[in-house]
């Protein structure tokens, strides 16, 4: 008898586990079904148009000559990642997502933690805070624009006058490449940072406070509180909110054609892809261009994805 009871036990176990897995298995069946059809509309709308750049992309294909379209193979490729516009408008792009990335990182949790901690409502602070995220980005590049004009910007006139008059009030921001980058990355901080700091808060929401609190109470400082604690276990908000704003930062299009037109070497790759299929309209040049900058965001999502390690499913680490 004292045999047998351990046998049932060992026999129920499997019985367990089959219908734990079939639980499972109609639980992703539903999702399948509930999920698929949008699924499969996204691929056809994503895949097509990425697979039809990358066909066009093997052409020397003038829009102007449609008859004169000539299969060259990767030599546009080749042709975009040798031209120095090509390099110039990449390192452009860089450093304008690298600026943008750390001042919105930094703002934005500033942002956050006071969000956190108000004690007015936070609806109306979050309100607020998304006014300027909530327009149009061209209305805010032109109202940029407008502020940073040399003889009629509210820029130069405040810098005059805090500077007690040292500041030259007739400042050409535009008329430099620096100055001019200076601006285009300063209305995309302004615009972009309310974004980074809501998906921040969502993560702040997330720690424990009685972990924080218990490293109070053991004489944690403020800021080992924040580094030993609050940031640790903000790792998966901290990696989708960088991850989002470097994605759509190195598409970057509307603030350096509205401020600059790619003038003083502030040319985005966004740009180059829109000044060859649309202003010279080479097509295959420009469809390998568009394929170049796909690559990148590829590229970088799968930086940040593998360097994080995070598990976004679950928020931990990986």
């Amino acid at each position: 008898m004292s045999t047998a009871a351990p046998a049932t036990a060992t026999e129920t176990r499997p019985t367990k586990k089959a219908a734990l897995s079939d639980r499972a298995k109609g639980e992703r069946s539903l999702g399948w079904k509930l999920a698929g059809p949008a699924f499969v509309v996204m691929l056809l709308v994503t895949l097509y148009p990425i697979g039809y750049a990358i066909y066009l992309s093997l052409f020397n294909y003038r829009l102007t000559d449609p008859a004169g379209r000539k299969f060259v193979g990767l030599q546009n490729y080749i042709t975009a990642l040798g031209d120095p516009l090509f390099h110039e408008a990449f390192m452009t792009t860089i450093f304008i997502v690298v600026v943008t990335l750390i001042f919105e990182l930094v703002i934005g949790f500033g942002i956050a933690l006071l969000m956190n901690k108000v004690v007015i409502p936070r609806r109306t602070l979050r309100t607020v805070v998304l006014i300027p995220y909530s327009i149009i980005t061209v209305v805010s590049a032109f109202a940029w624009l407008y502020a940073a004009q040399p003889d009629t910007g509210f820029i130069n006139h405040w810098l005059h006058t805090l500077s007690f008059g040292a500041w030259n009030e007739n400042y050409d921001w535009f008329g430099g490449r620096w100055s001019s980058l200076f601006i285009i990355c300063l209305s995309e901080i302004w615009k972009t940072t309310p974004f980074m700091s809501l998906l921040l808060l969502a993560g702040l929401a997330q720690v424990d406070g009685s972990m924080e609190e218990a490293a109070k109470v053991d004489g944690a400082t403020w800021w080992q509180r924040l580094t030993k604690v609050v940031l640790p276990n903000m790792k998966a908000a901290i990696m989708v909110a960088t991850l989002f704003r470097t994605l759509d930062a190195v598409r970057i299009y509307d603030n350096p054609y509205v401020m600059t037109g790619g003038a003083n070497k502030t040319n985005s790759l966004s740009m180059l892809v829109g000044q060859e299929t649309v202003g010279r309209v080479e097509i295959g040049m420009g469809s390998a261009l568009a394929v170049l900058l796909f690559l990148l965001v590829l590229i970088i999502a799968g930086i940040f994805v593998k360097g994080f390690k995070v598990d976004l499913t679950g928020g931990g680490r990986s």
